[in-house]
């Protein structure tokens, strides 16, 4: 096992903050590509992201008229997404909230919960978390890694969970769900030193009943 991923399951609070301090705060300005996809021709209403990193998404999101939760376990990158939101002009659309989700989760239900790529340990529990919270006629988004890229800090023979592995995982009722995207599908992603390559995701996009 990696000494990364081994510091990131022993301590993931520390591990993070100390990640994004050693960051540049400068984000791609982009939305990731399966967000764009999904959630792109939603009704909009209030949405909750799980992992919100630097604040794409969210801000995305809230250019476009929804009204944002967005967690993350760090405080400097909540910091890092707090100033993003304000050069896009939509603070007043996002709430920041610091969590350790393996220990607290955000109040409320949302038309719409996105969990982007989440490295919360353990993850089931998280996941499971993120479904109670989708209102009746919203949608849950999970965005998981499914390969390994060149640049992962997981161990070289870690098996990735496909999209039907993951919603197994869930225990959801299936009356009370709808799939609408259950799959993996494949992007162009860059590393930490510009490094580009394709990779695999896997995209669980469900509307609850």
């Amino acid at each position: 096992m990696s000494r990364d991923f081994e510091a990131m399951q022993a301590d993931a609070a520390r591990y993070w903050e100390e990640r994004y301090r050693a960051a540049s705060p400068r984000t791609s300005g982009k939305p990731g590509k399966a967000l764009q996809r999904f959630a792109g021709s939603l009704p909009t209403g209030s949405a909750l992201e799980l992992g919100c990193g630097k604040g794409d998404d969210a801000v995305w999101l809230a250019g476009r008229g929804w009204s944002v939760v967005a967690v993350e376990i760090s405080r400097t990158a909540l910091d890092y997404a707090a100033a993003n939101a304000e050069r896009a002009g939509v603070s007043d659309r996002i709430a920041f909230e610091q969590h350790d989700l393996s220990r607290t989760f955000p109040d409320g239900t949302f038309d719409l919960v996105a969990v982007s790529f989440l490295a919360a340990f353990p993850r089931d529990g998280v996941f499971r978390r993120a479904a109670q919270a989708v209102a009746t006629g919203g949608h849950l988004l999970i965005i998981d890694h499914g390969s390994r890229s060149p640049w992962s800090s997981a161990p070289a023979d870690w098996r990735f969970l496909t999209a039907a592995e993951t919603l197994e995982t869930l225990d959801l009722d299936e009356r009370n769900w709808a799939p609408v995207h259950v799959d993996a599908l494949d992007r162009e992603a860059t590393g930490p030193d510009g490094e580009i390559a394709t990779v695999r995701d896997s995209v669980i996009f469900l509307k609850r009943l």
